[in-house]
Formats: C-alpha cells, structure tokens, sequence
C-alpha cells in the first residue's frame, strides 16, 4: 500500500506523472524490468538439468539437490548427467522429466551438434552455438543478468562514495573543497581502461575483484553534481536556522540538505549504470575482464570478430547490448524530465 503513488507527496506525484507521460521511458522501464527479472530465473529458463524428475513413482528437484547417477539405476556414485542418452534411457523407461524451455546452461557443449561449432542457429539452438558448441542463447540470458547485477552494485557503492565525498567537500568548502578537489582531478586524469587492463592482468579477475578495481575510478561521475548542490545550498536560510539550533555538520549534511541534493543525483544514475555496463563489457571484449568461461556480452563480441564467418555471433550480442543500453538511456532521459523543476513548476501553475 505504502508502494502506492497515491501516498506520495505533492511533489513526487507530479514527478510520477512528469515520467509516465514519457511514454519512451515509461514503457522502456517495464521492458527492462521485465528482462532483467526474466533472467534472475535463469535457471528456469536455461538449464542442463531437469526442473522435476519422476522416477519409479518418486519425484527429484536436480536443481536444488545433486543427485548420484545410481539414485537413477545407473553405475556411478558421481553426479548425474542428465543430457547422457543413457541416463535418459534409464529416467524415461520408470518415468519423466520436465525440461527448461532451453536445455542448456551457458556452459553446456553441445555434443550433437549438425556441423563443427561454431553451428548456426536451427532447432535445438535457436541462436546457434560458439567455437566452443555452447548454446547461444543460454549464455546471453546469463551474460545479461550478470552485466546487470554487476553494474547495478558498482552503481550503488560508487553513489555511496560519490555522494559522501561531494558532500563534504560542497559543505565545508573552502581548503578541504580545495584540496579535494586536486586529488580529485589528478586521480580523474589518469586513463581508467589502461589501468584497469594493467591491474586485471595482474591477477585472476572474478567478478568481486573487477568490481573492486572499477570502484576506484567510478564513484567520481557524482562528486561534481553533489559539490554544487551542497555548494549551492549550505548558505540557505533552513542551513542556518538548523546551525542556529544546535544541529550537528552530519545531521545538517545528510538530514536537511542530502534530500534536495538526491534530486540532481537520481537523474545520473541511468547513466552511471550504463558506463558500468559498457566498461564491464570492453573489458570481457578485450580478454581482461571476468574469469574464461564465464557467460559475458563481451566475450560473445569477441568471437563474433575472431569468427567472422559465424556473424550469429556477434549480431546477437550486438543486439542485446544495444537494447539494454537503449532502454537504459531511455530511462535516464525520462527520470531527469520528471525531476526538471522547471517543468514541476509550470504543471504546478
């Protein structure tokens, strides 16, 4: 209920309105929320393992629990593998199995495949396979969740930091704004993809270490936008009544000035997601980015240039990149209209 734009200020009513009245953001929203909670199921969609088994009467979740191959008649104490023909043939003469619409995970070979990988798209792979004969498509849903998450969290701790740094230095201005502010700009002038390519290569990248290593030059996007904002309003009549009052720098900082100062920095964020994104994603393109193997936008891109007589490749990375980034751009334009105070103010009169 509290969920409702209903029980929404004045104000962010208006700003609610201002954005669904975008009809390119609005819409670009749901879509990229709809694919991006599509693929927090992955497992549901692309998998090598069965959603259910019903063998001898008795049903298996393969997903949730790892089940030996002699749980099924077979000879092996090891995992089961359920794509082997002759486990299949065990399951399916004392039962079923219930598949993924796409039965393959993003790292699952294709053994069976018509022609010598990487094979085009037909039946089985509807987009085709890599030089390595994995599915396509099942490494694009998770290469897309995973671009996601991650640019999601870097978002998140770089506006943490960004935001911290450009209030102290908006706020208390004068030596420590000035001080700051060359360090600021001398760590913003070094080139972030070399430096980045040079510490990746220094030791075996996982998700957690690139994203520790893009937070250095990250958090910077929001430290000019916040700086002006509280620059701007520290001298405000409402800063000088809550000093006069006796509330504490942090209290003011964070309590009465922070709020108005969000507004500018809700309108970066799109944006800030998107660089995450496309960093991620040159970097995986380049071969410094995420562990080999892994499901990655940039490492599809990157063999659709070593292959380029298999242009499935890198038509559809190219594809899904383009929408994501599109419909993120979409968004960013359609949440700073929605939070232009000019136009808040001619819908107010």
């Amino acid at each position: 209920m509290f969920l409702s734009p209903r029980t929404w200020s004045p104000l962010n009513q208006r700003r609610w309105s201002h954005f669904r009245a975008n009809r390119r953001g609005f819409w670009s929203l749901w879509i990229f929320l709809f694919l991006f909670f599509m693929t927090l199921g992955a497992e549901l969609i692309a998998n090598d393992k069965p959603l259910i088994v019903d063998f001898n009467g008795q049903f298996y979740f393969p997903m949730l629990v790892s089940y030996p191959e002699t749980t099924f008649g077979g000879e092996f104490e090891t995992e089961t593998r359920f794509r082997d023909p002759y486990v299949k043939n065990l399951i399916e003469s004392k039962g079923w199995m219930l598949w993924p619409p796409i039965p393959y995970s993003y790292d699952t070979i294709n053994y069976d495949l018509p022609q010598p990988a990487p094979s085009p798209p037909d039946a089985n792979n509807w987009l085709g396979t890599d030089d390595q004969g994995r599915d396509v498509l099942a490494r694009i849903i998770y290469g897309f969740r995973i671009s996601v998450m991650f640019g999601l969290t870097l978002t998140f701790f770089s506006s943490i930091i960004g935001v911290a740094t450009g209030a102290v230095q908006g706020y208390f201005g004068g030596l420590t704004d000035l001080a700051m502010q060359r360090v600021i700009e001398i760590w913003g002038g070094m080139p972030v993809l070399y430096l980045l390519i040079i510490m990746a290569s220094l030791v075996q990248p996982n998700f957690w270490w690139l994203l520790l290593l893009m937070l250095f030059f990250s958090w910077m996007s929001l430290v000019h936008v916040v700086r002006a904002e509280f620059l701007r309003a520290r001298n405000f009549d409402y800063v000088r009544a809550a000093k006069a009052l006796g509330a504490n720098d942090s209290t003011i900082m964070f309590k009465h000035i922070l709020p108005n100062a969000m507004v500018a920095t809700l309108t970066y964020l799109p944006f800030v997601l998107n660089h995450a994104i496309t960093t991620l994603t040159a970097l995986d393109f380049l071969g410094f980015g995420l562990p080999p193997g892994s499901p990655s936008l940039g490492e599809l891109l990157n063999q659709g240039k070593n292959n380029l007589q298999a242009p499935w490749l890198g038509i559809s990375a190219f594809a899904v990149l383009a929408l994501m980034l599109t419909l993120l751009i979409f968004i960013g334009e359609a949440v700073r209209d929605a939070f232009d105070p000019r136009k808040l103010q001619s819908t107010h009169k």
